[in-house]
């Protein structure tokens, strides 16, 4: 026997008993998108190294460490996405999406990153992005903040919690740049060694660290907030003003960078103590610099994306899981009715829109009616159409209720699209 293949590690099977949850919730994900005026944009798994070099930063962790990059047969050095930004603009700038547009974009799918793999972190991850193009003004900054608000809700998350902070623009952060560094010279003692590398190259991520020792060094930090020129004072505030507005509460947190360089002006997290480490389930900012980095002309863009698994597994500690889609019917058939008549029957309903499950034989052949009815009962299904060999020689099949009760009916086989209806009611 040959030795079983493993999957890759890190990168997940989603099996059935696992992905109605998924279905569920992109269905509710994508309706709610939908109602704010989202349109859906699908881009390649695959792109140009150069692409998320230059846009997430060539000296974070995304890219140094992360990527999954290799040379194809052609030459080019590609990378599988580790992040849905950089591509979505690269897809609008190379297909002229964005001559005098305002737009607003949603995209959904998996990103790869070679990350050590704990629960909520996976090698092989799916997001859901929304993202605004064209829109400079910091209403939509809170916008975006407010639909996922509104999605929590709509889901019935509680414990998420919103952390702000603003990262002003280019000159203003090479001003705080310069201090943070100078403050953090003076403590090489207590830096480790991630941070001595980043110290030069990217001291803004050392305020993210998770090391307890330096945690005094980083809270005496200079903050970049204080080095906020009028006019990045005010699209903050004025993000706060709708916030606060709109009764949504939040913590500023002056601490909070993002792990992509391409951020200015308002960052976000959405962020929960239910999964341990893994505590960020969506996240984004304003990139306005983003667009003309990559090729295009100037245009302002904000964004935001969601963990999907990090969701789901917060669903499932709050008890908050979607139940798995139910059929309309399931059909019971006797042994010896002839199966075409059956399937005939099945294919109508289905076209009238009623899912019917039909339980098929096995090896020994149909399975009993008592066994048939069992597995009714277990799928859910509001009711049972049983064929049996009187009915159908009659041209007629039995609607048996499995739900409230009620009295069993008889239908013709000839008139389904007239009584199809009364199996979609609820």
């Amino acid at each position: 026997m040959s030795e079983k293949i493993q999957a890759v590690r890190g990168m997940n099977d989603i099996l059935p008993d696992q992905a109605h949850w998924w279905e569920r919730f992109e269905d509710t994900v994508r309706d709610w998108l939908h109602a704010y005026g989202y349109r859906n944009i699908r881009m390649p798994v695959l792109e140009r190294t150069d692409l998320f070099v230059r846009s997430i930063g060539e000296v974070t962790d995304i890219v140094e460490k992360e990527m999954y990059t290799f040379t194809d047969i052609g030459g080019d050095s590609l990378t599988l996405r580790p992040e849905a930004t950089a591509g979505l603009l690269r897809a609008a700038i190379s297909n002229g999406m964005l001559r005098g547009a305002r737009l607003k974009l949603w995209t959904a799918g998996p990103m790869f990153r070679h990350e050590k793999p704990q629960k909520g972190r996976y090698r092989q991850f799916h997001q859901i992005g929304a993202e605004v193009l064209g829109f400079g003004g910091p209403e939509v900054d809170a916008e975006l903040i407010a639909m996922a608000h509104a999605l929590w809700q709509n889901l019935g998350l509680k414990d998420i919690r919103l952390e702000l902070n603003s990262l002003g623009q280019p000159e203003e952060r090479a001003a705080h740049r310069a201090a943070l560094i100078a403050h953090l010279e003076q403590h090489l003692d207590v830096l480790d060694e991630e941070a001595k590398r980043r110290l030069h190259s990217n001291p803004l991520r050392i305020l993210d660290t998770k090391n307890p020792a330096m945690q005094p060094v980083v809270e005496t930090a200079p903050k970049l907030i204080d080095f906020l020129g009028e006019a990045s004072l005010a699209h903050f505030n004025a993000v706060r003003s709708v916030l606060d507005a709109a009764g949504l509460p939040y913590e500023v947190n002056p601490r909070l960078v993002r792990g992509m360089d391409y951020y200015n002006l308002t960052v976000f997290e959405w962020v929960t103590t239910r999964l341990g480490s893994q505590g960020t389930v969506c996240g984004g900012g304003r990139y306005d610099g983003l667009i003309e980095q990559l090729g295009g002309k100037p245009n302002p863009a904000v964004g935001w994306g969601l963990g999907m698994e990090r969701l789901l597994l917060l669903l499932e500690e709050v008890g908050q899981l979607p139940g798995p889609a139910q059929p309309d019917a399931f059909a019971v058939v006797f042994p010896g009715v002839p199966l075409p008549t059956v399937m005939v029957a099945l294919e109508a309903l289905r076209a009238q829109g009623v899912s019917v499950v039909l339980n098929p034989a096995g090896k020994e052949g149909p399975a009993s009616p008592k066994s048939q009815f069992k597995k009714a009962d277990a799928s859910g299904a509001r009711f049972a159409l049983v064929f049996g060999p009187d009915e159908v020689a009659r041209g007629e099949v039995a609607i048996k209720p499995l739900r409230d009760g009620g009295e069993q009916q008889i239908r013709p086989l000839v008139d389904i699209a007239h009584w199809a209806v009364s199996l979609l009611q609820r």
